[in-house]
């Protein structure tokens, strides 16, 4: 059974929000442990030191089970929890947000901060790239030499219509050709290899990687 993973952005992205004079720039960075995150909220923090508030959400970890945000002085509740949510709610991992606030003079109150500190982060995500996760299966042919250049083609076509990679290959005593499969096209590749190769080639199955496709 193939299992789902949340997705992440490809890129930084950076969104300003004004609310009532007040600005609320939000940074989203992808990031790949929390240390890595915790690097980016102290360079934000340093290149917007004079902001009243730099308030953060993050979410790491393959399956997002890692999270932690920071209403850095803003009323408790009002600024990280509802960034965090929405980073949830998009169903998003790996990815840090930080919104800097410069103060307009205008008090927003509780539900204003949260639509504000919330908007932001979400505003900026509808601007970012996205990237897939998905579990894929190593796949190993092993073809003698005679074969090898037919069965390259064959193999390079079927992966770019089943959502596969083709990997490095490698010659030695064979040619040895690896593919990264999605788990669901186990029975189908065997099936339709050995319709290929008449019956005289099978893929010997290995372990599983998680890799990153942009979405469509």
């Amino acid at each position: 059974m193939t299992r789902s993973y949340p997705d992440t952005i490809a890129a930084p992205v950076t969104r300003e929000l004004v609310v009532k004079k007040s600005r609320f720039i939000a940074h989203l960075v992808p990031v790949r442990s929390v240390a890595e995150a915790d690097e980016v909220i102290g360079s934000i923090r340093r290149q917007y030191w004079d902001a009243r508030h730099n308030c953060t959400a993050m979410v790491t970890g393959v399956t997002g089970d890692q999270a932690r945000s920071s209403d850095d002085g803003e009323p408790s509740g009002t600024a990280g929890i509802p960034m965090l949510e929405v980073l949830r709610r998009r169903g998003l991992t790996d990815v840090v947000a930080v919104v800097t606030r410069y103060f307009g003079g205008v008090k927003l109150g509780a539900g204003g901060l949260i639509r504000a500190y919330s908007t932001a982060v979400s505003d900026a995500l509808d601007e970012s790239v996205l990237l897939h996760r998905r579990e894929l299966l190593e796949a190993r042919v092993d073809v003698p030499h005679a074969d090898a250049g037919r069965i390259d083609n064959g193999l390079r076509d079927w992966a770019g219509t089943h959502g596969s990679s083709f990997g490095e290959v490698v010659y030695g005593s064979s040619a040895s050709f690896t593919l990264w499969i999605p788990l669901s096209d186990r029975t189908v590749l065997i099936d339709d290899l050995a319709a290929l190769s008449a019956g005289a080639l099978s893929p010997v199955f290995g372990g599983t990687r998680v890799v990153e496709v942009a979405a469509d």
